[in-house]
């Protein structure tokens, strides 16, 4: 983790879910001089946090009862849901003029109506999911996609330079959730590309990791060669994002796709051969091993 210096005025921030992505990037906004209330279902996980300092709550409200502005960063839309207006969720004790934060990748539709809800209680909601994986949550260097009001996002923006070193307002809510879902469209293209540009490498007679050197550093490099390539030509599955969740979002491009009349042909192959991942029992591996369907003859 990098050692930040401190960009803006300290606040008190409440931070819920704390996995791959989300305890990197709590853990640089403690760093970035702010007090965390952090959340998460298994609170071992925020056991790194509190040895920073953060406070370990038991339920969403309570973090909401002590924070104003609040970071989420969850799995799916459901979990979403459950934090916000389940049993013991934000809404039950937020206050009025709270800003709610969600790093999740979810629906559009569903965001948008979680807006309109908790604006009955004049509590803000930005739609802010990230990409950059683990490596660029641990560096603070993600993409933040933003969507919702833009004065909002004018005030927050400062925090989010702690996590990310590309912030862009994208329009109002759900368009941030939009843009998450084309950048995953891209992910997936991407690493079927990349697992089969090794392939053909590896029968042509190639040094796969060679070819991915220089590759890489051409017209055809993406952050996928450059930061999956190699760990594809050395057999590291280790997930950084997980082929499970690569899943759940392309359920989301097909959604805007089929919304918007949109043709996704290549997304489409692509899903395929990550669900068939999914299939053989491969779904909590990094997105990389979804080579192993490609190489798999014994399922279709």
């Amino acid at each position: 983790m990098q050692d930040l210096r401190l960009r803006t005025t300290p606040h008190t921030l409440g931070f819920i879910g704390i996995g791959i992505m989300g305890l990197p990037m709590a853990t640089n906004l403690i760093h970035g001089g702010h007090t965390l209330f952090v959340h998460n279902r298994s609170t071992a996980k925020c056991d790194p946090l509190k040895s920073l300092g953060a406070t370990v709550c038991q339920t969403p409200s309570d973090v909401a009862t002590n924070a104003k502005i609040i970071f989420i960063n969850v799995t799916d839309t459901p979990d979403v849901e459950a934090i916000l207006f389940g049993k013991n969720g934000i809404y039950e004790t937020a206050a009025p003029g709270t800003t709610i934060i969600d790093h999740s990748t979810i629906s559009p539709n569903a965001t948008e109506d979680f807006a309109k809800q908790l604006a009955k209680k004049e509590i803000a909601f930005l739609d802010a999911p990230v990409s950059g994986g683990d490596i660029g949550a641990q560096k603070g260097t993600l993409a933040i996609m933003v969507g919702g009001d833009i004065d909002t996002f004018n005030t927050i923006k400062p925090i989010l330079e702690i996590t990310g070193s590309n912030i862009v307002h994208m329009g109002a809510v759900g368009m941030g959730q939009k843009t998450k879902a084309v950048n995953q469209l891209f992910c997936a293209l991407h690493m079927l590309a990349c697992s089969e540009g090794i392939l053909i490498a590896k029968n042509a007679g190639l040094d796969p990791k060679k070819m991915v050197d220089i590759v890489k550093s051409g017209a055809a490099g993406s952050w996928a060669l450059s930061n999956l390539g190699h760990k594809i030509t050395e057999e590291d599955y280790t997930p950084g994002f997980m082929i499970d969740l690569l899943c759940k979002d392309l359920d989301y491009v097909q959604e805007i796709a089929d919304k918007y009349n949109s043709p996704i042909a290549g997304t489409k192959l692509a899903t395929d051969y990550f669900k068939k991942a999914q299939k053989m029992g491969l779904g909590k591996q990094g997105t990389q091993g979804m080579i192993q369907a490609l190489t798999d003859t014994t399922t279709k």
